[in-house]
């Protein structure tokens, strides 16, 4: 593939650069963005580069030459002389084989890349811990020369320790955010055995079969090109909130719960005051707490030396005390906290836990019923816990999560005696600015373990997948330790934010024209940004 389909360009407006350099090309010759192209260089090196953007230019000196040599506008006239026209080619240095970065010489002979020299070009020959992350195609519209490759991820930079985390972000349904995080993790299940996985069920019943089997899988030789089974979610347990009866809070069809239960794949988890009390500031997730008051009326609750709450063992007993600690006048052994304040928390917490059947006053005695942090504390290598949160209410959303990631990070830092987690555990969840956005109080709980996950997660082994619409709310302090960003469709709007200032005004723009299955990926061992492709999900996809 050393076929010369242009020259280098330099002149006194565009000179080659040590980062970029421009070529001319035929007006009929196909390139498209992401497109490697290579170029001779001194010392025997090759120069290679990533197509950025595509010019067409003539000798008209302007618009007004070419209206007048149309007889002044006449659209059905046929010009009698046909104007000199080129393309050139904006091109962003990736590579140089002999890490040479002088400027390319004016009139150096470019060429396309062979499949190896892409892989070169781009870092893709580099990586070592291969995690699959989708496949990128080259030179698209010449049969002749276009190049199918599979695009590896280095599990360090996305796992640690060198780097971790991953970002994604998309509009809805096109972007397909979480089938692209669910088909990263399946990579991790089958290449990387030292992994656990928690993922949240946020959307209808959308994960609650991924032990299943895709009816209609289409993109079995996709798989088998990634060298990945094609197989669905191995070793899953599925957790729902309990409802009444044999019920359990959820989208899932009746039948499919009767199923899990029967299958012990499933189990219904519950709220016990005894052992569940100190997560009862994720429940003030949304709450600007700028004077600590909800946060003091907590510990004063969990102070097992507290004369007001010393007492209680239940739910009941619990909302009663409060209630009567809100009343005008009620004293009060610690008088620091105003009735007002009472009365607020007495709010939150009645409308989050009175008439919910997740919160129990008895002894859980059921084989298909837990407690989720009991559950947690105990899962192993290689595990998928499948946390249904989606028929939730807001703030009972963040109350699960919030208690799911604070018990991982205690269990990760040894809190729990007898017990020996993983080495990693991915926590997956979808609409993470529900939890973690640039408007959530500084004073959330919830934000505060994001936080210590986003930034100290990786020193621990806990590695935080989040995908949500617009990567533009969320806090900055998540988003900047995400060693991984993957970027699907989206807005016009969206890519005008300072969050894709860095990106170059034609990647911008191709964002809002991705396909669905289609992504850009950021990842500090490639040498470029990277248009990649991944196949349809593996597990079963409801219909309905």
């Amino acid at each position: 593939m050393n076929e010369v389909i242009g020259r280098v360009a330099t002149t006194e407006k565009f000179p080659a650069t040590m980062d970029k350099f421009y070529f001319w090309t035929d007006a009929d010759f196909r390139l498209n963005a992401f497109d490697v192209v290579k170029v001779s260089h001194i010392e025997d090196s090759l120069t290679f580069g990533t197509v950025e953007n595509i010019f067409n230019i003539t000798d008209a000196k302007s618009f007004l030459t070419s209206y007048i040599s149309s007889d002044f506008g006449n659209t059905n006239i046929i010009p009698p002389t046909l104007r000199i026209g080129m393309n050139y080619v904006e091109v962003s240095v990736s590579f140089n084989t002999k890490n040479i970065y002088t400027p390319v010489k004016n009139d150096s002979a470019v060429s396309l890349a062979t499949a190896r020299e892409i892989e070169q070009a781009l870092g893709l020959d580099k990586i070592k811990n291969k995690l699959p992350c989708g496949f990128l195609k080259m030179y698209e519209g010449h049969d002749a020369n276009e190049i199918t490759l599979p695009v590896n991820l280095d599990a360090q930079f996305i796992l640690g320790p060198e780097g971790a985390h991953l970002n994604i972000s998309g509009i809805s349904g096109l972007a397909a955010k979480t089938s692209y995080a669910m088909f990263l993790m399946k990579s991790v299940q089958e290449k990387f055995s030292d992994c656990a996985f928690i993922i949240f069920n946020v959307k209808g019943k959308d994960l609650m079969a991924i032990h299943k089997p895709n009816d209609d899988l289409s993109d079995a030789k996709n798989y088998r090109s990634l060298n990945l089974s094609g197989k669905p979610f191995k070793n899953v347990h599925y957790y729902a909130p309990r409802d009444k009866d044999k019920k359990v809070t959820s989208y899932l069809p009746p039948r499919d719960v009767e199923e899990y239960f029967n299958e012990t794949l499933l189990k219904r988890f519950v709220y016990v005051y005894k052992d569940d009390r100190e997560s009862l500031e994720m429940l003030f997730a949304d709450i600007d707490d700028t004077t600590q008051t909800m946060d003091s009326i907590v510990s004063k609750i969990i102070d097992d030396n507290d004369s007001d709450f010393n007492d209680i063992s239940t739910w009941k007993n619990f909302l009663d005390k409060v209630n009567e600690l809100g009343n005008k006048g009620n004293a009060s052994s610690s008088k620091e906290i105003s009735v007002l304040s009472w009365r607020k928390f007495n709010r939150i917490v009645s409308k989050a836990i009175k008439n919910d059947n997740m919160f129990v006053d008895r002894p859980i005695t059921e084989n298909y019923e837990c407690r989720l942090a009991d559950e947690l504390k105990k899962i192993s290598t290689g595990s998928v816990s499948v946390i249904d949160i989606a028929k939730l209410a807001s703030d009972k959303q963040a109350f699960v999560f919030g208690d799911v990631l604070k018990t991982i990070y205690n269990l990760k830092l040894g809190e729990y005696s007898n017990v020996v987690p993983p080495s990693k555990i991915i926590i997956f969840v979808d609409e993470l600015n529900k939890f973690a956005s640039k408007d959530t109080a500084k004073s959330s709980p919830i934000l505060r373990q994001i936080l210590d996950v986003a930034e100290r997660g990786r020193s621990l082994g806990i590695i935080l997948f989040g995908a949500e619409q617009f990567r533009s709310n969320i806090h900055p302090r998540v988003t900047g330790n995400c060693a991984t960003l993957a970027y699907g469709r989206t807005n016009v709007l969206e890519t005008t934010t300072k969050d894709y200032s860095a990106l170059p005004t034609t990647y911008k723009n191709i964002l809002t024209r991705l396909e669905q299955g289609e992504y850009v990926i950021q990842n500090p061992i490639f040498r470029s940004l990277l248009k990649v492709k991944f196949p349809k999900p593996a597990y079963k996809q409801f219909k309905d």
